[in-house]
């Protein structure tokens, strides 16, 4: 591991946060009510996990691009899952703003909006051979999966007491 500024954390982190800003006032209906539910241990690793990743993504050099080799094929992984991470984006702010469009899987993937980011940040930690990032990532996607899977959990029991 080496100290140093990433770009390619830093472009990350922008993929991240952007839509998560725009997605401040376009939140699903009745977005509330859920959150007051939460698990108050996966918000404990979800907070946890988001600061660490925040700080490990930005303070290695080792997630920069480098010349070729077969820990590449980690770095493409990573990069998709996050484009994959912004189509979900596009995909929820050009629908009707649901709690079930917020919650949609994306080619399979469960609750794509929590999945994709930690994936990807899990494989540039891979890519950087970063244990901190990966193990960041993990407590991040205990929290926030964890959270998104309960979420999704509760708008499954209401649709089957409709």
């Amino acid at each position: 591991m080496h100290f140093g500024f990433s770009y390619v954390g830093l472009i990350y982190l922008i993929m991240l946060f952007v839509p998560n800003i725009i997605w401040t006032n376009h939140r699903p209906e009745n977005y509330y009510k859920y959150i007051v539910n939460e698990n108050k241990v996966l918000l404990a690793f979800e907070r946890i996990g988001q600061v660490l990743v925040c700080i490990f993504v930005l303070i290695f050099r080792d997630f920069n691009i480098g010349r070729l080799s077969r820990w590449s094929v980690f770095l493409i992984i990573s990069f998709v899952m996050m484009l994959m991470y912004e189509i979900n984006w596009v995909r929820y702010f050009r629908s009707s703003k649901k709690m079930r469009d917020f919650y949609r899987s994306l080619i399979g993937i469960p609750v794509a909006g929590a999945t994709l980011p930690i994936l990807a940040f899990f494989m540039l930690g891979i890519y950087g051979r970063n244990p901190l990032l990966i193990i960041s990532a993990v407590i991040l996607g205990i929290g926030h999966v964890g959270i998104h899977w309960q979420h999704k959990r509760e708008l499954s029991k209401e649709d089957d007491n409709s």
